[in-house]
């Protein structure tokens, strides 16, 4: 097992008080309807993926073992699970159109995306932009 550094760490549990289940560090599997705000995203020091989708949704359920599987290999990122849907102002906000998007986060900033993956390496790929 890696250690993760101080600062991540204090980062993580500061974004998971201020929004409840959608984060974890490594692989989370569940989408939270209580999403962080886009002024807590923008606040994160540390990289993160910001996971757009649904419980429901065939193509994020055909996706949850591929990004597990790359999230594996990252378990000190922050992995933001969003449950999102019509009127959800985080999803509006970034513009998501299609589920899952995968949102790779640098400081709050948005680096890159992947919609609808169906194999690791594109996740993986998706993550060697940090």
């Amino acid at each position: 097992m890696r250690l993760i550094s101080l600062k991540i760490f204090i980062n993580y549990l500061l974004f998971k008080r201020n929004s409840m289940k959608a984060s974890q560090l490594g692989f989370n599997p569940e989408y939270a309807e209580e999403a962080p705000t886009l002024n807590q995203v923008n606040e994160l020091n540390s990289d993160a993926v910001l996971e757009f989708g649904a419980p429901w949704c065939g193509h994020c359920q055909a996706a949850e073992p591929v990004v597990r599987q790359a999230l594996s290999e990252y378990p000190e990122w922050l992995h933001i699970k969003v449950y999102d849907g019509k009127g959800k102002r985080l999803g509006r906000a970034f513009g998501i159109k299609l589920w899952p998007t995968l949102i790779l986060l640098r400081e709050g900033k948005e680096v890159a995306r992947l919609v609808r993956p169906l194999r690791a390496d594109e996740v993986r790929q998706l993550l060697t932009h940090a």
